[in-house]
Formats: structure tokens, sequence, C-alpha cells
């Protein structure tokens, strides 16, 4: 009997999605609910399941689009009788490897995506730390999942063999499939009997593994940050695997004198010496930096965003932090940075100027009776934005000590999902990088961010006189909608007050 599979609906206002790649040939023999293909949308990337058991016989080739409803491929139910379930297969050889080994139960427990946080319907397999085949304990940390905030490891949630469904890259909605445990008891195997499915799979040489060369998934992201190839790597983890303290240790090789010019190189054009390269490059977006993308997108088409700029004499501050600053440091442990500064004067002008701290929400808006400063970070996996969470209830050393722990923590790929979310008012310093002067786009729903910019000497006329300050240009992009002029620039000016004149901060006058 034909089994006849149609492209269902995966999602409101799609009306087709495009057949991105099969993940089985034509003819093959699949399971049911096994992933067969990929299909991308106008919105997002959705895996096909396998509705049946049998003979696969493809109707919609790699590249087409078709409509929901329209048919994708033909299933023989017939072709699978004599099939032996893959399952079974690590099943048999594990419960007969040996008496002190662990045993089967018959169970096969299904691992789904579960909920990560409020807001988060999606995540992406960041990468595997187990190997499909491999035994592996409760509560073990087997994947790293990414989400369009934050990356959270998912523990195992029975002991057994992990059969993997979601391959690294794919995107899963909260509730999908990402694996399959054939569960068993009575601890992990002896050295000998491991990993016999590993084993089964392909013959291995007595000097290597699998694992030999081969880096984990926190390692292969950072190599391929430095642009360094795996096979220039030692790896001092199990069986040889790269771990991701080598990879952190790793340092690019010189580039290898060029190859000898072969016939296609000759034939395709000129060969660049001295260095020059003409390779590129091609990397998939994180699930975060997808999401960055498309809000700044959607904060361009959705607000009336608008920039006011100012300018700051940094000399008062200045000269406050070259004669406090070891003290304390020596008291608090902490460094006095300018965040510090810029964070208490904002807290004080926004609760001066509360359209500046408030937001839209439908047709309201809604007025914030505290401050939660979001801190813009860039991290390795690209921008995050913790939140000091009522920053106008902190002095100094309280500030201080929040953004050298929420900026640790966002290097580290730590920070928590209500470590990132719920900010009033954003706060962003280009200036780190050397940039004197942007317009910052508003981290939404809030209505406003201030940019703060390079430390530059520059002349300035005070008194009629002619003198070179340290100035920087301070810049606000807000929400027209909401704020006005005279509240967007009254806001900046009293920045500008408190700022350069540190006393007013400490009297809040």
């Amino acid at each position: 009997m034909s089994y006849k599979m149609n492209v269902s609906e995966v999602g409101e206002s799609i009306t087709e999605v495009t057949i991105a790649s099969w993940l089985k040939e034509d003819g093959d023999i699949v399971e049911q609910d096994e992933i067969i293909a990929e299909l991308d949308s106008d919105k997002a990337t959705f895996e096909l399941p396998a509705e049946v058991a049998g003979k696969l016989k493809i109707v919609a080739q790699e590249g087409d689009t078709i409509e929901i409803g329209a048919l994708i491929c033909e299933i023989d139910e017939s072709a699978s009788a004599g099939k032996a379930t893959p399952a079974a297969e690590p099943a048999t050889a594990t419960s007969a490897a040996s008496a002190e080994g662990p045993k089967a139960t018959g169970e096969v427990f299904t691992m789904v995506v579960t909920p990560v946080g409020e807001s988060i319907t999606e995540v992406s397999i960041g990468g595997w730390l187990k190997e499909d085949g491999d035994y592996i304990e409760l509560d073990e940390t087997i994947a790293e999942i990414d989400s369009d905030k934050a990356t959270f490891e998912l523990p195992a949630e029975k002991s057994g063999i992990l059969k993997i469904t979601a391959e690294e890259g794919s995107t899963l909605k909260i509730g999908d499939e990402i694996c399959k445990i054939e569960v068993m008891e009575g601890g992990a195997p002896a050295a000998a009997t491991a990993a016999p499915a590993a084993s089964a799979a392909a013959p291995v040489s007595n000097d290597t593994t699998y694992a030999s060369g081969h880096p984990s998934p926190a390692a292969a992201k950072i190599l391929a940050e430095k642009g360094i190839d795996p096979k220039d790597v030692k790896g001092t983890g199990v069986d040889g695997r790269i771990t991701k303290e080598d990879a952190e240790k790793a340092q690019k090789l010189a580039p290898a004198k060029a190859a000898p010019k072969s016939e296609k190189a000759e034939a395709s054009g000129p060969e660049y010496s001295g260095g020059i390269s003409r390779d590129e490059k091609r990397q998939k977006m994180s699930s975060l930096r997808k999401t960055v993308a498309k809000r700044l997108v959607a904060v361009k088409n959705e607000t009336a965003m608008l920039t006011t700029f100012n300018e700051v004499n940094m000399q008062p501050i200045m000269d406050l932090r070259k004669k406090y600053k070891e003290q304390f440091k020596e008291k608090h442990g902490v460094g006095l940075g300018f965040m510090s500064f810029f964070t208490s004067a904002c807290c004080i002008a926004l609760q001066e100027w509360p359209a500046v701290n408030a937001r839209i929400d439908g047709n309201e808006m809604v007025f914030n009776e505290f401050c939660d400063i979001s801190i813009a970070v860039s991290a390795p996996k690209g921008l995050v934005v913790p939140v000091i969470r009522n920053a106008e209830a902190l002095d100094f050393k309280g500030i201080e000590s929040e953004v050298v722990r929420l900026a640790k923590k966002a290097r580290d790929g730590k920070l928590s999902i209500d470590e990132m979310t719920g900010g009033t008012f954003t706060l962003t310093n280009g200036g780190i990088f050397g940039s004197m002067m942007s317009t910052p786009i508003i981290n939404a729903p809030q209505s406003a961010i201030l940019g703060m910019h390079n430390i530059v000497q520059r002349a300035v006329v005070e008194n009629g006189a002619v003198v070179v300050r340290p100035m920087m240009y301070l810049a606000l992009s807000y929400d027209h909608r909401i704020i006005d002029g005279r509240e967007s620039v009254s806001f900046l000016v009293r920045v500008k007050e408190l700022l350069e004149d540190p006393t007013r901060l400490m009297l809040n006058v």
C-alpha cells in the first residue's frame, strides 16, 4: 500500500514552502516519525517527519516550491515488513554484552524541547556533546541549546543509549522531539563494552578513535571564530578529542607556502602571491544573531525613531576617578569606571522625565516607577543586553559590581533569561571600540537608548577662553510617538549637568 504524504500547515499565513533538502534518498526505508526532509518557508525552517514506515518515493525535488496540501512524497508501507528496527540492534548487543553492564528495559524515552523562558517559542541545537549511540547517565549534559536570548545546557532525562533525531544547527519549536533514549538500568557499561553501538557502526583503527582530533561543539565554535582548522590542533580530551580549553589556547599557524599551481588554477585565472587570498567562508547565523537582526529592523520600521545629540566635558569625572580610584578599589574590591557615573545620572534624569523611562503597549503608555538599566555587551555569540535591576537604589559600588558580574556572564555565555529581560532604558558604549558618534537603535519595547562615545581632547571655550578638555559626544535615540522633543532634549541636558558636576550626583540636585 502506498501512503501519500502532503505538505501540512506549518504556520499562520504560510501558503507555500520550499524543499531545502532531502535527508533520505529515493528508495530508502524510513521509520515512522523519522525526519526525512527540511522545508523552508518565508519565516522559518521546518523538519518533515515520515508519517508511516516504509519505502520512500520522492515526488517533489530539492529546491521545488510547493503549496500547502500538495503531494511531497509517497511511502510504500509494505516494504518495511522485514526490516529490523535500528534501535533493537544496540539493545540486543548491550543486553548480551555482560552481566555486569547495564540491562535494557525495553523502554524508549522520547525527549522533547521543554519551555526555557517566557516568549521563547523556538530553539536551535548549538552542539551535541555526546555522539549518536553513546551511553549517557541521568542528568548528564548531552547538548547545548541556543535561543534568541541565551544558551542552555540540555541534561539527559534518563540513563541509556542516545539516539539523536535533531541535528546540530536545526531549529525546533517548544515541544518538538530532540532525541530518543533507549532506557537502561544497572550503571554505566564496563570499559570493554562501553560503546557497542559505536564499534558496530564503523571499524576503528588500533591507534585512533572517532574522537581523535574531533572538536567538541564549544571548541568547534571557538576554532571557527579564530579561523583555525581543527587538524592543526592537538586534543587533550578523552581519546584525543579537542576540548574547549584546547581551542582557547590554540594559535593560528603562519600561512603555509604556496602549493604548485594545478591545471585547474591555471585555467581559472591569475594566481595571487604574497599571502593574498580569494577564499570565502560561510557561517550559519545563530538564533541569537537572527533574532537581533529581526528586532533591529522591526524597530526601524515600527517606531518613529529620532536621535538628539549633546556633548559632555569629562574632566571633572576623570579628575575624581584619578583621585579616588585606588581607595575605591581597595575598599570595595571593584574598579571605579565610567558606567557608575552614567548609570546614576540616567536614573536621576529618568525619574525627572518619566516618558523616557516608559514604553508603548498597544494603545496604552506604561510608565515605570523603577529604573532597570540595560547594558549592551558585545559577547562572542553576539550582542546581549543584561539588566541592572533597580539601578536607582544602587550606589557606585553596587552598580560597578553588577556591571562586572553581568559582563563576565555575558562573555561566558551564562546569562539567564531573567537577567536579560525587563529593562526600561539602555546604555551602550561604542566609545570602547573608538566610535566618535553614532545613532543607536532603540532596544524594543523600550522607548529610548543613550549612546556613549570615545573621549577626545578638543578645544572648547570656557569663560571666554579657549581650553583643551576631554570631550564625549552623547546620543539619545528615542521613540517620538511617546517622547516629545522637549522631554528628550531636557533629559540629555540633565544628564550632561550631572556628569559635568559629579557633586550633583551625590546630592541629587
